[in-house]
């Protein structure tokens, strides 16, 4: 009978959902990775350059948004390296053509298909070293994918 009790008290408390920028903050807490201090860095780079993005907890990794579409997300599976992933969000896009969907002046971009491409960081000279070009990426990024969007849809 008590049992009953506490399992109905249980499931009528509400479990507060983290807010985007609590998740990743948890996720953070939670990180072992020998370049956490670099990741955190990154994630700086990508907030700075642009007060619109987001953030929150994607396909297991901290993941940015743009009006509430994914368009950048950390792969943090190296242990020697970790990536950024930049894509067009989490849904498969018409992406016909073979050419990518803008023209990478930095040379930062490994492009992966028209409309997904990777950076690679390595250590904390290499995140220096790219830093300006990292916020200069994200911010046309974010640019090409809005009226990109609306052009396949």
């Amino acid at each position: 009978m008590s049992y009953s009790k506490k399992k109905n008290e249980t499931t009528d408390k509400k479990t507060k959902k983290l807010s985007g920028p609590e998740q990743v903050e948890a996720y953070f807490d939670s990180l072992e990775h020998p370049q956490k201090m670099e990741i955190e860095e990154v994630r700086n780079i990508i907030l700075e350059s642009n007060d619109e993005i987001t953030e929150h907890i994607k396909w297991n990794a901290p993941s940015f948004c743009y009006q509430d579409e994914d368009r950048i997300t950390f792969n943090l599976r190296g242990k020697e390296y970790f990536m950024l992933v930049f894509h067009c969000g989490a849904k498969v896009k018409n992406n016909e053509g073979k050419d990518p969907i803008f023209e990478d002046t930095t040379g930062l971009l490994n492009w992966v298909s028209r409309d997904r491409a990777t950076v690679t960081f390595t250590d904390r000279n290499d995140v220096i070293a790219k830093k300006e070009k990292l916020a200069e990426v994200v911010k046309k990024w974010i640019e090409v994918t809005r009226s990109y969007e609306s052009t396949i849809e």
